[in-house]
């Protein structure tokens, strides 16, 4: 497929992305780019989250997992599922009572002003990073497979993505993202889906001859028990499922905000209990498609890329997509999955960031009317060049980034996880002003904890288990600084 073409496909994606703002983008108010007026389809959102929570981590790093782990990742694909059933019956209810905007408004309630305004930065940090690194991901890819070969340097490719974002997003925001995302995910299936199918011709096997060729089944394995130090260990990944969900949906601005544009708690539920279900058999597709890029790979001497001097399993899927001879179909749709793939989860980073700033930090609601909408644009812009910075700061460093962006997840969302759990398990109050230092204190102490020389842990690797340590020690050190009471938010 040649390059101009590439790009004309690229153009004419983002039309159809432009033509959707402008529809949904009519009303340029501030509820409905926050909550969409409350008046979002369940089922829509449901689908559009898809998109949103598999992201260019999932349409392209996790296959690349396959590799080293084989499909350990679907352990903590379970673990996800249980998560996101203790979002459904205790978070969701919570966030409808007490009709937030931004999610961290229940941290002021609960415990004060500091708590709320740590919470609220935490989320932040996490998302610019976590946002940043799915984008850089996708960039990374359209740069190996379109814009290297014009000559235009990393830097310039980051800055049109995200422009393009902006342009999108700017009137509409939340409102427009619902229907964009409903979008992206079907062209991510459909791309994940002709793949499947070709490759699995070319490797001359029917779909439904998959799962009994040795081949693949000597990838596949899901459940590790044996090695206890190992990083794969089941109970490391189920349970750190667990608490990655909790943290990175549940107390994430940018996930629970799709939530919130529901008509009532109800239908918000029924899209969440919708979506857990069908991000596990989405995830297993994925890690299929993995395990046919290396069997497909190893057949027919397609090398693992190569960039800068580092392997990079993450390119497997685009390369075999775009320059093993498997058709213009194939072509076709991996383009359009991959920018869906970057968009679908960085436009609602984006609009997300936009609101818990505008919303946390700014006080917007608390403004005059006509300083509101200004006010908003501003910010939104003014995120959208962090990002920029960001994505290209990222591009130095080294590793997979899916397990990069994890690692980092558990650091940042730990005290966020605990500030919600002893808000919601405990009715004790805090000393609000050491909030912020709480959070610092977890973070470092869990960082020095799986900094640990092997002379004390030996062969242990820590994984996802992070999390919920770090969020227990928040737990821990906000006891010190807290009292009884009888007042509590009734979840």
């Amino acid at each position: 497929m040649s390059t101009n073409a590439i790009i004309l496909l690229i153009l004419a994606y983002f039309g159809v992305l432009i033509l959707i703002s402008y529809f949904t983008g009519k009303e340029d108010s501030n509820d409905a780019f926050f909550k969409a007026n409350k008046s979002a389809p369940w089922y829509l959102v449901a689908f559009g989250m898809i998109g949103a929570s598999l992201s260019g981590v999932t349409f392209i790093s996790v296959p690349g997992l396959v590799e080293g782990q084989q499909f350990a990742y679907m352990q903590g694909v379970f673990g996800f599922f249980v998560g996101y059933l203790i979002v459904l019956f205790i978070l969701l209810p919570m966030y409808y009572k007490l009709n937030v905007t931004s999610i961290y408004q229940y941290l002021e309630y609960r415990f004060g002003k500091v708590s709320y305004k740590t919470g609220a930065f935490f989320f932040l940090l996490s998302r610019v990073t976590g946002a940043s690194f799915r984008l850089y991901l996708v960039a990374l890819a359209m740069q190996y497979i379109v814009f290297e070969q014009l000559g235009v340097p990393f830097w310039i490719t980051v800055v049109i993505s995200i422009l393009l974002i902006w342009i999108y997003t700017k009137r509409g925001g939340i409102k427009t993202i619902i229907w964009t995302d409903t979008l992206q995910t079907l062209a991510m299936l459909t791309c994940v889906g002709v793949a499947i199918f070709l490759i699995a011709n070319k490797l001359e096997w029917s779909v439904t001859e998959i799962m009994n060729q040795d081949t693949f089944n000597s990838k596949n394995q899901i459940f590790f028990f044996d090695d206890f130090n190992s990083s794969v260990y089941f109970w490391k990944y189920f349970i750190g499922g667990i608490f990655i969900t909790i943290a990175m949906t549940g107390l994430d601005q940018d996930m629970m905000q799709k939530n919130l544009t529901c008509k009532n708690k109800n239908e918000a539920q029924k899209n969440m209990f919708s979506m857990s279900v069908l991000l596990v058999i989405v995830n297993f597709i994925f890690l299929s498609l993995g395990a046919l890029l290396f069997i497909y790979a190893e057949k027919f001497g397609v090398d693992i890329p190569v960039v800068d001097g580092k392997t990079r399993t993450d390119l497997l899927f685009p390369e075999i997509a775009m320059n093993q001879g498997l058709g213009t179909g194939l072509a076709v749709t991996f383009i359009i999955g991959l920018i869906a793939a970057a968009y679908s989860s960085a436009d609602s980073a984006l609009t997300s960031l936009t609101t818990s700033f505008s919303v946390d930090f700014l006080n917007i609601e608390k403004k005059e009317i006509s300083e509101q909408k200004p006010l908003r644009k501003k910010v939104h812009i003014g995120v959208s060049l962090v990002l920029i910075i960001v994505v290209i700061i990222f591009n130095s460093l080294d590793g997979s980034v899916v397990s990069n962006l994890f690692k980092f997840a558990t650091f940042t969302y730990g005290p966020l996880l605990g500030l919600f759990a002893f808000g919601v398990l405990t009715k004790r109050a805090i000393k609000d002003q050491y909030a912020w230092i709480v959070g610092l204190i977890a973070i470092l102490l869990t960082y020095g904890i799986t900094s640990l020389p092997e002379s004390i842990i030996g062969q242990y690797k820590f994984q996802w288990e992070i999390l919920p340590i770090n969020g227990l020690i928040t737990m821990l050190c906000l006891f010190l600084i807290s009292k009884k009471t009888t007042s509590s938010i009734d979840s």
